[in-house]
């Protein structure tokens, strides 16, 4: 019997479709699936802070931030989840686990997260308004700047929310096990205001 090939697929396989959804007329806010970003949990060893932060500042020329913040350079970004731990993200890394391995793993656990995340791209002038149904945080811009970093629960699905730029585009990562139900929660909260959606 031939060996079964295996190849990946979106979280969203079977769920989204490209094009627009909702209200008709223009799109309130814009949807983009990112299947290009790779992803690695970033611990800081037991009295290695310190070393790890001039490790990352000399390779990446980045200041690992001490709370919920995200700092990004040339593709390669750095979100503060909780004291001495990180989400580190790079666009189209390759094996970003095994980088950052080579480069500061001596001063950090590190695991690769890449499959594990449903990641989405969201923007538009309603799409405040359309996160707020769910989102039980403040995303007034005076409260939840670029580069800002949250961790909540959005429709009982656990999410992380970045703030990447003053457009607003919000980065939402969401448990690939979960992708059906979030998927479902946000284009339900979409719709009123028009969306399309799209793949990267």
């Amino acid at each position: 019997m031939p060996d079964a090939v295996l190849q990946a697929r979106s979280p969203l396989h079977g769920l989204a479709r490209s094009g627009h959804h909702g209200r008709a007329g223009p799109a309130g806010l814009t949807i983009v699936e990112r299947t290009d970003i790779a992803f690695a949990s970033v611990i800081a060893r037991r009295g290695q802070r310190d070393a790890l932060a001039s490790a990352v500042r000399a390779s990446f020329g980045l200041a690992l931030p001490d709370g919920p913040r995200r700092v990004g350079k040339d593709g390669v970004a750095f979100a503060g989840i909780g004291p001495g731990q990180w989400i580190a993200s790079g666009e189209n890394a390759g094996d970003l686990a095994a980088s950052l391995r080579e480069r500061i793993g001596a001063f950090a656990a590190v695991a690769d997260q890449s499959d594990s995340r449903l990641v989405l791209h969201l923007s538009g002038a309603r799409v405040r308004d359309a996160l707020v149904k769910g989102v039980p945080i403040d995303l007034h811009p005076r409260a939840f700047k670029t580069g800002d970093v949250a961790s909540t629960l959005v429709a009982h699905v656990g999410v992380q929310i970045d703030m990447l730029d003053d457009a607003p585009v919000f980065q939402l990562t969401a448990p690939r096990s979960m992708a059906g139900s979030f998927w479902s929660w946000l284009t339900a909260s979409a719709a009123e205001f028009g969306y399309d959606v799209a793949t990267k």
